[in-house]
């Protein structure tokens, strides 16, 4: 895969760490757990997106474009990475943030993510639950173009076949590493909500005949939905890329069981996996994505389904700067 064939802007330092969780295996009584730092993209604070808006950018400013819009939940990290990426290739970005979760909690509403989207002065647009965001969102950018503005409209978590191009990139990376430190794999899991980051990786490792099986641990949809999601933008990304034979369906695994009540509503099992990693490693995941990506793993860990003689690398997806978002809960989880 040629990846140099599309338009790029580069925004961090590569390759992000790949490191051992030392205390967090020996905590668990194995397997061998080791995480792919993306919480490290370096761009306001950093995190998974970041990846995708190298190859989203830089179509957009092949295209001339000064507008990005884009949607998100309220305490959406997308939304937080795009409006720091568009300000600094002097683009505005307009926002639309879905009240997904119902809730009147303020840390929710104005801290976190939505501190800084403000910050990097995002034009937000508030949208009820439930609505068809993206749709919106291109509704929004037929706006700005009838007022003539070069608006390009990125679609929720930047998944699409440009966006998935992050990941194919990410997949070719790590998999780099693992040779480099003589590292054999036996499963990477992440979490899986938007699909494109889980879609990218599974290209880019069947692009490279890596034979490492994916495992995303869903945070919205039930497993089919959610697996047809996966599999769609990644057979879409492979074709973008002039890839033959298309993606196996059997390639597309999700596990949509730690979902809890719903996007965004937190889990006991998130917050203890987001305490457990902070206390054994010093790392901090996000209440999100990776925090119930997290429990997921650990409970497969604790149940045997990830055997101990298991070498795992968990990819971080960032999101930290969410944890604020979520004070009151995690307070009483923490004095719990």
């Amino acid at each position: 895969m040629h990846l140099a064939r599309f338009p790029r802007v580069r925004l961090f330092p590569t390759p992000t760490p790949l490191e051992k969780l030392d205390n967090f295996s020996r905590a668990l009584g194995g397997p061998e757990i080791w995480i792919k730092r993306d919480d490290c993209t370096v761009v306001a604070t950093g995190g998974n997106k970041v990846r995708k808006l190298e190859w989203l950018i830089g179509e957009a400013r092949a295209l001339g474009a000064t507008h990005i819009v884009t949607q998100g939940a309220v305490q959406s990290n997308h939304v937080r990475q795009t409006a720091a990426v568009a300000r600094r290739f002097g683009m505005t970005c307009t926002a639309l943030l879905e009240h997904r979760i119902e809730t009147n909690d303020r840390d929710y509403l104005n801290s976190g993510n939505v501190l800084l989207d403000k910050l990097f002065g995002c034009l937000i647009e508030y949208r009820p639950g439930g609505v068809d965001m993206n749709a919106e969102a291109e509704k929004k950018g037929e706006e700005l173009r009838a007022q003539g503005v070069n608006a390009y409209v990125i679609p929720g978590g930047g998944s699409n076949r440009v966006g998935a191009l992050g990941y194919v990139s990410c997949a070719q990376e790590l998999m780099q590493q693992a040779d480099e430190m003589d590292l054999k794999i036996d499963l990477i899991v992440t979490a899986t909500g938007s699909a494109g980051t889980h879609a990218g990786l599974v290209v880019g490792l069947h692009g490279v005949n890596a034979q490492v099986p994916v495992l995303g641990i869903g945070v919205r949809l039930p497993k089919d939905r959610q697996e047809a999601n996966v599999h769609r933008l990644a057979e879409a990304t492979a074709d973008y890329l002039g890839m033959t034979g298309g993606i196996p369906r059997e390639a597309v695994v999700a596990n949509c069981d730690y979902v809890g009540a719903g996007y965004g509503i937190p889990t006991e099992g998130m917050a203890n996996a987001v305490q457990m990693l902070a206390r054994e490693e010093g790392i901090l995941l996000d209440p999100v994505y990776s925090g119930k990506a997290m429990a997921g793993m650990i409970d497969l860990i604790r149940r045997g389904e990830i055997g101990a003689d298991k070498r795992v690398v968990f990819l971080h997806t960032g999101g930290a700067v969410g944890l604020f978002g979520y004070t009151g809960y995690l307070e009483t989880a923490m004095e719990a």
